[in-house]
C-alpha cells in the first residue's frame, strides 16, 4: 500500500498477544498493558482515531480491558468486535449491538468422534461458559456451568470452543482442514484450540459494521493483531499488521510485519501515524 496517503481513522485491536502478552506454549495471558502501548493508544485517540477492540475474547472478558486503557472517557462510548465477530457492543455500559448464531451441533459432534476427549465450550454472552468438563486453570473466565454435550449444542450458539489439552495446534489446523467444517467458520488458537464461528463471521465482518457505523472507509483503517483470527482482518484493513511473533500465515496475510509484543510492537505501529 502507499502508505504516503494513508491516514489511520479506525485503529482496530487486538488483545490477547497484540496488547497482552501470552506466556510461552500456553492459551494464559499476562494481562497487562505496557506504559508504551498505553500512551501509544491515548495519541491515536486524541488525535481523533476511533479505537475498536477486535478480538476471539467473550464480553465480559474484554470490559476490564477497557477499563486498563482507562477508556471510555467521560460520555464516550467506545465499539467492540468480541467473540471473533460474533457480537458486537459498545462500552460503557455494555450494549449489545449485534449477535450472530449458528447451529453447532453437527460440527462439534462430528469433531467429537476425531477427538472424543476435548473439552467443550459454548459462550453465554456477558455470562460465561456452558462446558462438558473444566478447562485448564486460566484460560478462560465468568460463570461456568457443567453440561452435556447435547445440552450445549441444543440451542443455536454464538461460539464454540473445542480443546484438547494434550494435542498440538498443528493437529488442529490438519483435523480442521481434513474436516473442512462447512457451515462455519473456524480459527486456531497457539495452543489446540478450535474456534467455531457462524459461516461467514470473522472480525473483518463485524469490523466492517463498525465501520459503516462510524462513517470510516476501510482503506482508512488500521489493524494489528497476531492470532490465526486476525487473518480476516489483517486482509481487509486499510493497513494490516501482524505483531512480529505471529505465525508464518498471519504474516504474510498483512501489509506490514512489527515487533513482538515483549517489544511493545502494536506502540511501534501506532508511533509511525500518530
Amino acid at each position: 500500500m502507499d502508505t504516503g496517503q494513508f491516514t489511520p481513522k479506525l485503529v482496530a485491536l487486538d488483545i490477547d498477544g497484540t496488547l497482552f502478552s501470552a506466556y510461552e506454549n500456553s492459551g494464559v495471558v499476562a494481562e497487562r498493558i505496557s506504559p508504551a502501548v498505553y500512551d501509544a493508544v491515548h495519541r491515536a485517540k486524541d488525535a481523533g482515531a476511533h479505537i475498536v477492540l477486535a478480538t476471539g475474547r467473550s464480553t465480559f472478558g474484554i470490559t476490564r480491558v477497557w477499563d486498563m486503557l482507562d477508556l471510555p472517557q467521560a460520555g464516550e462510548t467506545m465499539h467492540t468486535v468480541a467473540s471473533n465477530g460474533a457480537v458486537t457492543f459498545t462500552y460503557a455500559p455494555v450494549d449489545i449491538v449485534e449477535e450472530v448464531t449458528f447451529d453447532a451441533s453437527q460440527v462439534v459432534r462430528e469433531l467429537m468422534t476425531y477427538v472424543p476427549h476435548a473439552i467443550v465450550a459454548v459462550e453465554e454472552i456477558g455470562v460465561g461458559y456452558r462446558v462438558n468438563r473444566p478447562f485448564p486453570e486460566g484460560e478462560i473466565s465468568g460463570r461456568i456451568t457443567i453440561q452435556s454435550i447435547d445440552e450445549l449444542v441444543a440451542e443455536p450458539v454464538t461460539r464454540v470452543v473445542i480443546r484438547d489439552p494434550d494435542a498440538s495446534a498443528e493437529e488442529f489446523i490438519e483435523l480442521a482442514e481434513r474436516l473442512g467444517l462447512h457451515g462455519t467458520n473456524y480459527f486456531i488458537g497457539w495452543t489446540a484450540w478450535l474456534d467455531l464461528a457462524p459461516e461467514g463471521i470473522s472480525k473483518a465482518s463485524a469490523l466492517q459494521s463498525v465501520a459503516d457505523t462510524l462513517g470510516v472507509r476501510r482503506s482508512e483503517v488500521l489493524a494489528i493483531g497476531d492470532g490465526r483470527n486476525d487473518i480476516e482482518m489483517l486482509g481487509w484493513a486499510g493497513r494490516g499488521v501482524a505483531m512480529g511473533h505471529a505465525p508464518l500465515e498471519v504474516q504474510e496475510a498483512a501489509d506490514f510485519v512489527t515487533e513482538t509484543v515483549h517489544n511493545d510492537g502494536a506502540a511501534m505501529e501506532l508511533d509511525r501515524w500518530f
